[in-house]
């Protein structure tokens, strides 16, 4: 069952820094490299400093990055820039956000604490949902390596009907924060210190219980909690003996996934590579998989998938949009039982599931020529999937609806892993906020 343990995390010091929102980022996967330059211009304490370290045009080892960014981590450390907390607490989380594309707006509350490695099983403590692949995961490696710390949080799901949890952290979020920033997309993040030793220490040992009577399933962070795995079985090889010690656990955000009404965005396919044959094929043969409705209005298929719309998702519907029109498409779900992976009926009938059957029966892309980058790319946004077609980016683009939390861990359950490119979650967790010191 997955253990939840109080820590002394580091935090930025504001009498060093200032305001603590110009010294923290979004996680490092969704920072493109102009966005990265902006923000460690914005400071030179900004977290990417160290989390999303950029190599200088001097560099002859492209490892040098890495050294650089445990050197600024070890002098942040000791000119007071990040402090540890003198006390082992859980870091209650909250955001508020409005849905992208709509006036709607949420609260979500979550916690932060040590959680106990284990690898992945459909019938452990702590199950995953997505492929991984190798490459962040060797930067990842190379980092923890060179810093020994977590940076950012792995994002963890948990169940608990009775409301207990959402209740205990309602509670707390009524008081005056520790930390309150807005960042760049306008969430609000408040954070507070429970103290495990203080007169909230049977709050932090009942939001641990309710935690460790079940499972935690990764949302985000695949990557990294992995690279915990390998960084934490090397250091058992290497190190001696030590009790407990802080390198058998990562640092996670934890949220309630029954209660919270947490929000999953659909992540929209982009197709290049076709001619006007190839165009003009797509679209006839849709209907092998698919019942069709043709739409010549762009603007009405864009808003049937964007986040405004509030889609439940799981339906089998999707939007198809190329230079030659569109579509409206509902799987028939008969004519893709052949192609369908093996796995259980979670990951079958899963809509990102769908799309890559379309996309092998359609278009001739299977697993590798998908994961190879060239011929299908990604956005979040259905009308810039729609623009990127009209200006000539893409030749044709799959709009999906996003993936219902309840099929995340349905999948997760039995042991099954999702395709890339399933789930984004929003908002992202902020980096910086919390960071988590491999030492007791």
């Amino acid at each position: 069952m997955p253990e939840i343990r109080p820590f002394r995390a580091l935090r930025f010091d504001p009498e060093v820094v200032g305001d603590v929102g110009r010294v923290l980022a979004p996680p490092y996967d969704v920072i493109s490299p102009e966005e990265r330059a902006a923000f460690a211009a914005r400071s030179r304490h900004n977290v990417v400093r160290i989390d999303l370290p950029a190599s200088e045009p001097a560099d002859t080892d492209p490892d040098e990055r890495y050294r650089q960014a445990a050197r600024t981590y070890a002098s942040w450390r000791s000119d007071g820039t990040l402090r540890r907390d003198p006390r082992p607490s859980l870091y209650v989380h909250e955001q508020t956000y409005a849905v992208p594309g709509s006036s709607v707006v949420r609260v979500q509350r979550g916690f932060m604490g040590r959680l106990r490695l284990e690898p992945f099983a459909a019938d452990g403590g702590i199950r995953p949902h997505e492929r991984t692949l190798s490459g962040p995961k060797e930067d990842r490696w190379k980092l923890m390596r060179a810093t020994s710390a977590n940076l950012s949080p792995v994002v963890g799901l948990y169940a608990d009907p009775s409301g207990r949890a959402s209740a205990l952290l309602a509670g707390i979020a009524a008081r005056p924060a520790a930390v309150d920033v807005t960042d760049d997309e306008e969430v609000r993040h408040r954070l507070w210190m429970i103290p495990a030793d203080g007169p909230d220490s049977p709050a932090v040992a009942e939001l641990a219980a309710l935690v460790g009577g079940g499972h935690v399933d990764i949302a985000d962070g695949h990557h990294r909690y992995e690279t915990a795995l390998r960084y934490r079985d090397e250091r058992r090889r290497t190190s001696a003996a030590e009790p407990d010690p802080a390198y058998d656990f990562i640092l996670a955000l934890l949220f309630e996934a029954t209660a919270e009404q947490l929000t999953v965005l659909a992540t929209h396919r982009l197709v290049h590579g076709l001619d006007d044959a190839g165009v003009e094929a797509l679209l006839n043969d849709a209907a092998t998989l698919f019942t069709v409705q043709r739409t010549d209005d762009p603007g009405a298929l864009g808003a049937a998938f964007s986040p405004a719309a509030l889609a439940p998702g799981g339906e089998g519907r999707f939007g198809l949009w190329t230079r030659r029109g569109g579509a409206f498409l509902r799987a028939r779900r008969e004519a893709f039982v052949p192609w369908l992976p093996d796995g259980g009926d979670a990951l079958r009938r899963l809509d990102v599931t769908l799309v890559d059957v379309a996309l092998g029966r359609l278009l001739g892309l299977d697993g590798t020529a998908v994961a190879a980058g060239d011929r299908v790319a990604y956005t979040k946004s259905a009308p810039d999937a729609i623009g990127r077609v009209h200006a000539g980016d893409a030749d044709a683009a799959f709009l999906l609806d996003p993936t219902p939390i309840a099929e995340i861990a349905a999948v997760a359950a039995v042991g099954d892993v999702m395709p890339q490119k399933s789930t984004y979650f929003y908002p992202k967790a902020l980096t910086g906020l919390v960071l988590n010191p491999l030492e007791q």
